[in-house]
């Protein structure tokens, strides 16, 4: 581990939250602000860490941070890749490497998330892993980045965690795994962490019959589906269209989920995005 440059990352920090704008973080302007940019709050939250542990980075005070949050600066920050190795450098940290699986959300990606706020969103690395969501994803689908170690792909979590699969009508699990092991083999030859990919199937070939034998297909794939079902706890099935947006290099994913208007699907949606995560029923 390399020395931390506390007054230049101080002074590195100060600089990026200063030239931010509410707007571009999705966040509203609201009244007249008194600072330049983003409050050091405001960061704090995007990042997800307290308050007081960013005001010590930008005070020259505090521990080293660690690599998972150096990587969650990044993205608060909506740091470009070069800006972000900047920021590595600086605390102490070698950068992931750019054509490998990597936390940094590619920021033309995290610019459309941050400005869908009526529909669910989530950016997916080709492994499936969740790297950031929207509000009204988390509420329809749960905190898909809570988990770590080979089960924030969801590939892996398909064939291993039975509550992976609540969220989709049990009728379409065949379909939705036969995909999912599809996916996966693409990922295997041509994604940006082949060797993680090779550690997943190397596992599910021990954990789990069913990926065997849809392994054995040698089916290959990379698209998402066009139109699926949801399964909310109480709100039930809500169909919804997929839209897909692709990061440059195509080893990050920005999925939009939208509602046809006039159905009741629509309305459920609606719902969800007026009363967020309160509990719906008694």
């Amino acid at each position: 581990m390399e020395i931390m440059h506390r007054k230049e990352l101080a002074e590195f920090l100060r600089r990026r939250r200063e030239t931010l704008q509410p707007g571009d973080v999705g966040l509203l302007q609201g009244p007249r602000r008194r600072t330049e940019g983003l409050r050091r709050e405001e960061i704090a939250g995007l990042a997800g860490m307290s308050t007081d542990y960013y005001t010590r980075l930008e005070q020259q005070r505090g521990p080293q941070p660690s690599v998972q949050i150096a990587a969650a600066l990044a993205r608060a920050l909506r740091l470009t890749l070069d800006e972000r190795d900047h920021l590595f450098a600086l605390i102490g940290h070698n950068a992931p490497a750019r054509f490998h699986h990597a936390e940094h959300v590619s920021p033309t990606l995290m610019r459309v998330l941050d400005r869908l706020n009526d529909c669910p969103a989530l950016v997916l690395s080709d492994l499936a892993d969740t790297l950031a969501q929207n509000p009204l994803a988390t509420v329809l689908m749960g905190d898909q980045t809570r988990h770590d170690g080979l089960a924030r792909s969801a590939y892996h979590r398909w064939f291993t965690d039975p509550a992976e699969r609540l969220c989709y009508p049990e009728e379409d699990h065949p379909r939705h795994s036969r995909a999912q092991a599809a996916r996966l083999r693409a990922a295997l030859t041509t994604g940006s962490d082949t060797h993680r990919a090779a550690r997943i199937v190397a596992e599910l070939h021990e954990r789990s019959p069913e990926f065997v034998s849809l392994w054995e297909l040698q089916e290959v794939a990379q698209r998402y589906e066009d139109r699926k079902t949801l399964v909310h706890p109480e709100l039930g099935r809500i169909d919804v269209d997929c839209e897909v947006l692709y990061a440059e290099n195509r080893a990050q994913t920005l999925i939009v989920l939208t509602t046809r208007p006039g159905t009741e699907s629509h309305t459920k949606l609606q719902l969800l995005s007026v009363i967020g995560h309160q509990q719906l029923t008694p």
